[in-house]
């Protein structure tokens, strides 16, 4: 309402003003009256101001001629009109004719049968006649026929080019209307203190940060900021956030898009969004560009598959980071999580100077994660250590679910704070999922997996280089775990041996065993035991070189590292069958070695088992105490 006041006040003033002045003649205004006029002059008004028509039929007609009831006949072209005295009454008592109107037929009588017919008229004979076709005036035909059809057409063509056009303008053709958004200074909250576990980002990205506050610094010696930064590392380590934080740092505006926005339905329109872009930075700067997901424009050329919007955007992207001056203080950071798919041509010196790696936290690195994310919710003392060493590979934003799942799970139970036990439940349920307390479980198939989780501790108990245990259970995850055995490392580990190796696949051989060794069969339950024992002993043959046979030679490339880990063998199909048949060596012999390990405490086995049957949950400690007891 507000609005349309001041359209209408604004309207007024206008009118005012302008009162003085001769009016405009709308001639568009004018010529739609006209059409509108003369289509109801020829279509509408005849229609409702003609007088009532009965049909009747031809037999009909000849018989009220006859019968000397038809008073007026009218032959107008292919139709008969006729009345007679049988109508009805109007508001002043007057007798109103019938009118009837009936086809033509080829009746060559009918002049005769009306000239000797009777009639209710005066007279006594029927009056009749027949219409003259009366042809329309050129001037009409020639409104009718061209004028108002070109009319309507133009009308119609003039509306549709409008609505094209603002689609064009504003959705599909916006060239070189950008869309994102400039973070003005004090948008920016996002510093440092908020970015955890990435001392050595931080530190390499420091120096920008001094560049943009203290550009004479480096001026006198001649050292220029480097156009680009590229941050490299796996989904979740930080990269938006601590792109963020430069701008917060920097407190400069910043521009953030992700690589797809570039990528349109047309071909220009993503090189000219890039154009602008740069164009609007140019203008703020110093400023910092942030494209994520960088690889969605900046993918390799490789000549096997073309597109032409994608290649033209690239280009247009490589031609302005080579344009614009770097002492501006105009900054790209650019985020990918599939490096080794980028072009040659955007990671040359002169671009993407530098490059960030962004990698999972170490043990230290979590603990500063955890600590930055505990400060915004209410917590006890939490053991930060233990919740680390449980983490080990996880990324700043699983960490950052893991204190949330927390914080839930702390309302659920009505608790005003968060405890070590709300983390460790967490971090079970962001692994394996939540608990299935409802799920129904027989006594048999209980015993069995009692069994088969005791199987996978008493073999790393028993081994050197283990894992410690830190926590049993028998009962069931959303993920499908029916039990499951952490362990956790008494510190931050970053070589393996081959031994160690070897003792985690029998380790994970060690469910199957406890089934063979007590119940004499074996179940489904070991078929994700199953698949990383293979991957790990694929893994210790054709990329660690920890096979004699092989001995150091790379039989396997991974191809995205921070993604999905995915492998492809580079080898012949001989050396691929010779690799599988050490692959089964491998984890032939562990299985072996743990099946010797659960014959040689049998006993132990049963205590551990039942103890578990009966809690369904044991620490790492009980599980020890009855061990070496």
């Amino acid at each position: 309402m507000l609005n349309y006041n001041k359209y209408q006040i604004m309207n007024n003033n206008n009118t005012t003003e302008n009162s003085s002045r001769s009016p405009n003649v709308n001639w568009r205004s004018l010529l739609g009256t006209f059409a509108l006029l003369l289509l109801l002059n020829s279509f509408v008004f005849p229609f409702l101001f003609k007088p009532k028509i009965i049909p009747t039929t031809y037999s009909n007609f000849i018989n009220k001629v006859d019968s000397a009831l038809v008073k007026k006949v009218n032959i107008d072209g292919n139709k008969i009109f006729f009345t007679t005295p049988e109508g009805t009454v109007d508001r002043n008592g007057n007798q109103q004719d019938a009118i009837y109107q009936v086809g033509k037929m080829d009746d060559a009588n009918l002049v005769d049968r009306l000239l000797e017919a009777d009639s209710p008229n005066e007279n006594g004979k029927i009056e009749f006649s027949e219409t003259i076709p009366r042809e329309n005036s050129p001037v009409l035909n020639f409104l009718l026929y061209w004028v108002l059809p070109g009319a309507i057409f133009f009308f119609l063509w003039r509306s549709a080019m409008k609505s094209m056009r603002g689609r064009m303008d504003g959705n599909y053709m916006s060239f070189g209307k950008n869309k994102e958004k400039i973070y003005a200074e004090d948008e920016i909250k996002t510093t440092f203190a908020d970015v955890a576990g990435q001392e050595e980002a931080k530190e390499s990205l420091g120096e920008i940060i001094d560049f943009l506050h203290n550009p004479e610094k480096y001026g006198k010696i001649g050292a220029a900021l480097p156009k680009g930064v590229l941050l490299v590392g796996p989904p979740g380590t930080g990269k938006t956030l601590i792109a963020r934080a430069v701008a917060g740092e920097a407190k400069v505006p910043f521009f953030a898009l992700s690589g797809s926005e570039f990528v349109q339905m047309f071909v220009g329109m993503g090189a000219a969004k890039v154009r602008d872009l740069f164009s609007q930075a140019n203008k703020k700067a110093p400023c910092i560009i942030f494209i994520d997901e960088i690889d969605a424009i900046g993918k390799r050329r490789d000549g096997m598959t073309t597109n032409d919007e994608r290649e033209q955007t690239l280009n247009q992207l490589l031609t302005e980071m080579d344009g614009f001056d770097g002492r501006k203080g105009v900054v790209i950071l650019a985020a990918t999580n599939r490096p080794e798919s980028l072009d040659k041509a955007l990671l040359r010196p002169g671009r993407f100077d530098r490059r960030v790696q962004m990698e999972l936290p170490d043990l230290e690195g979590r603990k500063a994660i955890l600590q930055v994310h505990l400060k915004k919710v209410k917590h006890e003392e939490i053991d930060l250590d233990l919740i680390a060493r449980a983490t080990s590979g996880a990324s700043g934003a699983e960490l950052a679910n893991i204190v949330n799942e927390a914080a839930l799970r702390a309302v659920r139970n009505n608790s005003s704070s968060i405890t070590t036990n709300d983390l460790e439940e967490s971090i079970e349920t962001v692994i394996a999922g939540a608990q299935r307390k409802g799920k129904v479980i027989s006594d048999e198939e209980k015993r069995i997996i009692a069994y088969h989780e005791i199987g996978h501790a008493m073999v790393a108990a028993k081994q050197t280089h283990s894992a410690p245990v830190h926590k049993i259970t028998i009962i069931p995850r959303t993920s499908g775990a029916l039990g499951y055995t952490m362990q956790i490392d008494e510190g931050e580990r970053n070589l393996y041996s081959r031994e160690d190796l070897e003792n985690r696949i029998a380790t994970l051989t060690g469910g199957r065993a406890a089934e063979e060794v007590i119940f004499n069969k074996i179940t489904t339950g070991a078929s994700n035991d199953i698949e990383q024992a293979t991957k790990l002993a694929r893994a210790m043959v054709t990329r660690y070189g920890m096979s004699d046979e092989f001995d150091m030679v790379a039989l396997e490339t991974v191809n995205n590292p921070y993604l999905s880990s995915d492998t492809s063998l580079s080898c012949s199909a001989e050396t691929a069958s010779r690799v599988d048949e050490v692959v089964l060596s491998i984890v032939k012999n562990a299985h072996d070695k743990a099946k010797k390990i659960i014959r040689a405490n049998e006993a132990k086995m049963h205590e551990l088992s039942e103890y578990l049957i009966q809690k369904e949950t044991i620490t790492g400690e009980e599980f020890m105490n009855i061990l070496e007891n």
